[in-house]
Formats: structure tokens, sequence, C-alpha cells
């Protein structure tokens, strides 16, 4: 299954899953992005031509012959480009209808989402001095193995861990750029748990008296596994409870981590501190998760399904051909990611052979 088969013969089915041809006019119409009839009949036609542009490699000269060819449009060059631009808040709209759609039934099991981003270089010889960028948060949910989230913003819009909307009850799992207290408590507020890497120094280690906790005096024990409570200060409020899980790497791995320490020490003219070449050697991940029903084991394999997420960006750029958009504007840019981040939604149910399944209901 791909792009094509989507846009050409099984183009009723994507009508059909993004609600019918009288939604999809009535969303169009509520967003501006198909007011009349001027060179395209109706809204399907015009979501029908701004995908196969987006998606295509033909460029709008090309895409504009194709529509005239097949009679679905009859427009110029300028006009598909200014067709596309009123597309963005419409595509946006039609993403969250997907995701409201197979949403998780937390009631059947604990949703496992894991928290990660992925970026899109901005066009043009400004935009690459600058390093300007559209950065795409996403969360994967298991086990569904579905895209549950996504959010556009540009290079200014950090990653956070609590960006992503909470489930309840889910477990939000994140790399160590999200190791964030304040936003971490916000998700355990809202009745999520998290699972999150640490670095050794990126936090306020606390112990239970508030006092500063020797993490480097910890990271020099001899044990493999260490599963200890720890406290983090934050910015606001009493420090956030957690468990300190330590996980010793094999001998391989933690010397290539050494090595990659001393490369970078070289790289900025600093001889690294016994404490950081000692850090290299362990994984380290803090979590809400209760020890009781979540052993170190439970917690070691939860942790290892973070590459999931990994491969879902992968996917997500070879089906849909994710790439720079064409252009240097935002407000075509904006649309052009968003129609391969819907493509996407629309591809996996097709490629694991579940569209025609009928959704199973959520448990009560």
């Amino acid at each position: 299954m791909n792009t094509d088969s989507l846009l050409s013969h099984d183009w009723s089915r994507v009508v059909e899953h993004l609600g019918g041809a009288v939604r999809l006019t009535g969303t169009a119409r509520e967003t501006k992005a198909f007011q009349r009839p001027r060179g395209v009949r109706d809204a399907v036609s015009l979501l029908r031509l701004v995908l196969a542009y987006c998606l295509g490699s033909g460029g709008l000269r090309a895409t504009a012959a194709w529509a005239a060819a097949i009679d679905l449009a009859d427009l110029s060059n300028p006009a598909l480009l200014k067709r596309l631009r009123n597309c963005g808040d419409w595509l946006n709209l039609l993403i969250g209808h997907c995701l409201t759609r197979a949403a998780p039934c937390p009631a059947q099991g604990r949703l496992i989402r894991i928290i990660d981003g992925t970026t899109v270089q901005k066009p043009g010889p400004h935009a690459r001095k600058s390093n300007e960028l559209w950065r795409i948060h996403a969360a994967f949910d298991r086990p569904a193995e579905r895209f549950g989230h996504f959010e556009l913003t540009n290079e200014h819009g950090g990653e956070q861990v609590d960006r992503i909307p909470v489930v309840r009850g889910e477990i939000r799992i994140a790399d160590r750029v999200h190791l964030q207290p304040d936003r971490m408590a916000s998700v355990m507020d809202d009745g999520g748990d998290v699972l999150i890497r640490a670095g050794w120094r990126n936090a306020r280690w606390l112990d239970q008296h508030g006092a500063p906790f020797d993490m480097a005096k910890e990271l020099a024990r001899p044990e493999d596994r260490i599963d200890r409570p720890i406290w983090i200060g934050r910015n606001r409020g009493a420090p956030l409870a957690l468990r300190l899980i330590l996980l010793r790497k094999s001998d391989a791995a933690a010397e290539a981590a050494r090595r990659e320490v001393r490369r970078q020490g070289r790289k900025s003219g600093y001889t690294p501190s016994q404490a950081t070449l000692d850090a290299a050697s362990w994984m380290i991940l803090v979590t809400s998760l209760p020890a009781e029903t979540f052993p170190i084991e439970a917690i070691s394999a939860l942790y290892r399904l973070r590459w999931r997420v990994e491969l879902a960006f992968k996917r997500l750029k070879s089906l849909t051909g994710l790439k720079k958009p064409p252009g240097t504007g935002d407000r075509s840019a904006r649309p052009w990611i968003l129609a391969h981040l819907l493509m996407i939604l629309l591809l996996e149910p097709q490629v694991d052979a579940l569209e025609d399944s009928p959704p199973a209901a959520c448990a009560a």
C-alpha cells in the first residue's frame, strides 16, 4: 500500500475514513479552505488535489496538469498554490479526526505512550544559516503501534514532556531531554506515570530530607542494578518523589560510551572527570511507577520500547516521503507537512491490513 494507491482506486475509502463527503465539505468551509467551486468543484476534490501535490514529486505545474487530465480540477499553478496555503487549519482538523477515531481504550490495559520528536529543515539559505526548522512533536502509542498525537511547531517549540495531553492511567516514556521535574509533576497530577532517562548531572538530586544527593558516589558502587527512592528539586512546589533505577551497561557498551565521552572532551578542550566516566557505564532512569507492580526488570523492558518511536519516524518518512518542503513561505510549508502527517495516519492501518476490521469498542 502506498500514497498513489490511496489517491487513486482507494480514494473513496480515504473519504469514508475522514468522515465522508458531507463532513469534509463542512470542515473545509468551517476552516475557510473551500468557500466556492472556482476551478475545483468540491472540498473532496480539493483534498485529493492538495494531497497529490504534497505527496507527489511533480511540483505545481505537473499536479495542475494531472488534475486537468483526469477532470479533477482546472486551475493554474498560482491558483493551486493559493488553495494550498488556505488548507493548513483544515488538514490540522482532519489529523485531529483521525487521532480521535483511533483513540486508545485505557480500560483495556495501561496505555504506553512514547514521547519524541523529529525535525524538518525549512527551505532557503537564510533558514539553513539560522537553523530554522519545523519540529514535529509526537506520541507513539503501544500496544496499538500507532501515532496517537501530533503537534507541529517551529524551532522555538521546545520538547516538553507534558506537551501531549495525558490519557489517565498511561505510562509516558521519554529520553533525557524530557527530564523536566515541573512538567513531569503535571503529567502525574493528570493521572499518568513517567519513565524517563536521565543524565547524572542534569537534575537537582535530593535525599528524603531534602539534602543534596551524591549521585557520583552512587555511580561508583559495584552493583549491576540499583533501585532506590530519589527526589528531584523543582522550580515550583515540593521536590518530586520518584524511583532511581541504575542499570549497568555491558562491558562493550560501557567502553564505547567512555570513548565517546573522551572524544567529546578532546573536541571541546577539557578532560572528563572520573564521575563522568563512571556515569558512562550506567543507564540512569527515573520513574513514578511503584516497585510493587513494576520491578526493575519490568522498568528495563519498558524503556527498551523507546526504539519503537524511532522506527515509527523512519516509517513516516519512508512511506510518505516527508522531507524539506518546497518554497520558502510558512503558509505553504505548514500544510505540506500536515499533509504527510495525515497520510501516515491513513496508511498505518492499510499497511497492517486492519482497515477491513471494525474498530473494537472500548471496554466499559
